[in-house]
């Protein structure tokens, strides 16, 4: 499973979660340590917060942008191992070009403002 974090400039922070772990709140507030880590490192500078609704997948850049767009390209391949498939999944990553994050943004915003406009009930498309 991979775990990852990006802004309107790239990827931040990604990390595979081990064969066999699991997921748990413990964990996840592991990786948000790393990550805060990270951003300190790599974009210092405050990070904005937006109210999401409680449930939007539409509204989640990895769930209409990152994971298809990984999936899409790694479809229909077979690996050799899982580590041959993780360099493969973080070769795609650093592939993505900055224009890509900052399309995707202009996008997300557009869709967020729908979701507010409509008081977070359901629409067709954005």
């Amino acid at each position: 499973m991979l775990i990852c974090f990006f802004d309107r400039y790239g990827v931040i922070h990604k990390e595979f979660v081990p064969p066999g772990r699991t997921v748990n709140a413990v964990f996840y507030m592991e990786v948000l340590t790393r990550l805060r880590k990270r951003i300190a490192c790599v974009r210092p500078h405050k990070v904005a917060t937006l109210p999401q609704p409680p449930y939007s997948p539409d509204l989640a850049p990895p769930d209409f942008f990152l994971f298809p767009r990984i999936k899409s390209t790694l479809k229909g391949k077979h690996y050799t191992s899982v580590e041959v498939l993780q360099e493969a999944v973080t070769r795609e990553l650093n592939s993505i070009p900055v224009q890509a994050f900052l399309e995707v943004y202009k996008n997300w915003k557009i869709g967020w403002q729908q979701c507010v406009d409509a008081e977070g009930c359901y629409f067709e498309k954005f």
